[in-house]
């Protein structure tokens, strides 16, 4: 455990930063398994209804520093063929 004020700061700081990410990363996780088991399903219409959803969670993660800008649309390009495969 740290002695000084500002290193002990940190360590609050820190903690705090760790569970806002690991609770967004969770949440990008959540919505991408919803997502998938809707294709799994074969359940088009909806699929069709989570996939902006999905897009949206991932688009916040990004704004938030969670996601890079190219991961992000990496991720959110393999749902859409995904979903257009369905077809």
């Amino acid at each position: 455990m740290p002695n000084i004020k500002s290193a002990k700061k940190r360590v609050l700081v820190t903690a705090k930063k760790t569970a806002r990410n690991k609770s967004i990363k969770s949440e990008v996780k959540t919505e991408i398994k919803k997502f998938l088991a809707s294709v799994e399903s074969g359940d088009k219409k909806a699929a069709t209804a989570l996939f902006p959803h999905t897009c949206s969670v991932i688009d916040s993660a990004v704004s938030k520093g969670i996601l890079k800008k190219n991961t992000a649309a990496n991720k959110k390009s393999g749902l859409a063929k995904k979903l257009n495969a369905m077809a």
